[in-house]
């Protein structure tokens, strides 16, 4: 398989929460709609219209597959931070819930819009508050939006369960799913959810291409998110009707190559199995708690448990900065991510939890892990981690 990804020769790639890597097989797909199908989509007459047209919507349908849906429930976006303010923009309702634990992708949008926002908090294990989860239900908001797996933390959320709660009192569910669709085996009928939107990027797929998936009959209610070309019925002078989904909600020219792209991705991980690619993640996740053990004065966020969380571990190194560390790492070719993750509310809550009273809010080191990672790349982070911890302790 290593030989798929070239990128990864010589360096212990540790960042995939925050992008995956690509495989040539996904770099060629695309290559092959530029080099030989280059055209726009539901437009052109002629033969390399079609065939542009007939790779896009085939994408669609690996989408819709891959999710256990239909196609017209699939809407592009351009990822899951646009799927996320689409939604923010045309949902009804006032109020909405969301836990402490979110990217501020799922957090600015919401806050940005207005009306009220119930904030559900997490224990010190980096899981939900069960009392403050139900007393966020009981005030029956309008929507509840939340992560299916932290960013952070790794925590897997109860989806499930909590959809069966949303829909008992007509609360509209919302899942980002970025970190979960590339990880775990997704059904949308099985989770419950009104809707759920991801990113290509971080399941082997290219940036600028994402998805909202939707119940049909909640997608229907959507107005536009943008008008322009593609997205109309009839225009006249006076007024304009709409196509049907999904084009009524992708107005323009669409991203055509890296829906292609995506499709492509979805091919190579359903190849390889999600139900085996989770399996992985956590073998790998309970391996580097152990090893993690090994080195003096690290601290973990989050649950500890690799039937819990997926393939995610963001901790501290002692006192020192994790700016610092990372870029100790770096020079050993070990690639992490350090800082506050998008989620500066989820760092000032485990800054209460860890250090009361704390004026600044704590950062965090995250090492993640994909398919393509193995428990050497764990160890090298570990041996890294203890020269690092030397660096500074001589310091």
């Amino acid at each position: 398989m290593m030989q798929d990804f070239p990128g990864l020769q010589g360096i212990t790639y540790l960042d995939s929460a925050a992008s995956s890597q690509t495989p040539n097989q996904v770099l060629a797909k695309m290559d092959h709609y530029y080099q030989h199908d280059r055209a726009n989509v539901h437009r052109g007459a002629y033969a390399l219209s079609s065939r542009a047209t007939d790779a896009y919507e085939e994408a669609r349908a690996k989408v819709a597959q891959f999710l256990h849906t239909e196609p017209e429930q699939c809407i592009f976006t351009r990822g899951t931070t646009d799927a996320l303010n689409l939604l923010a923009r045309t949902l009804p309702g006032q109020r909405v819930a969301l836990t402490t634990m979110e990217h501020h992708s799922n957090l600015v949008p919401w806050q940005q819009r207005g009306g009220e926002l119930i904030w559900i908090e997490i224990d010190e294990d980096g899981t939900l508050n069960q009392d403050s989860l139900d007393r966020a239900l009981e005030q029956k908001p309008d929507i509840l939006t939340i992560t299916w797996v932290s960013n952070v933390l790794g925590t897997i959320n109860p989806i499930a369960e909590i959809a069966q709660r949303c829909r008992a009192q007509g609360t509209l569910l919302v899942v980002d799913a970025a970190q979960g669709v590339p990880h775990l085996p997704t059904n949308v009928h099985e989770l419950g959810c009104h809707f759920l939107v991801f990113s290509g990027h971080k399941m082997l797929g290219p940036t600028g291409i994402g998805v909202l998936w939707g119940e049909r009959e909640q997608l229907e209610k959507l107005p536009p998110y943008q008008y322009g070309g593609s997205m109309v019925g009839l225009v006249t002078k006076e007024k304009t009707t709409f196509a049907e989904l999904p084009q009524r909600l992708e107005a323009g020219t669409p991203p055509i190559a890296e829906a292609i792209g995506l499709g492509a991705a979805i091919d190579y991980l359903q190849a390889r199995g999600m139900a085996s690619i989770r399996q992985h993640e956590k073998d790998l996740t309970g391996y580097a708690l152990q090893r993690f053990k090994e080195v003096p004065g690290l601290r973990i966020a989050g649950p500890q448990d690799p039937e819990k969380q997926g393939g995610v571990i963001s901790f501290q190194l002692g006192k020192v900065h994790p700016h610092d560390v990372a870029t100790v790492l770096d020079r050993r070719n070990v690639c992490v991510r350090a800082g506050h993750h998008c989620c500066q509310p989820l760092m000032r809550r485990l800054t209460d939890l860890w250090t009361p009273g704390a004026r600044a809010p704590i950062a965090l080191i995250r090492s993640s892990f994909y398919l393509y990672n193995q428990r050497e790349d764990v160890d090298h982070l570990v041996q890294a981690l203890d020269e690092a911890r030397k660096v500074f302790d001589r310091g």
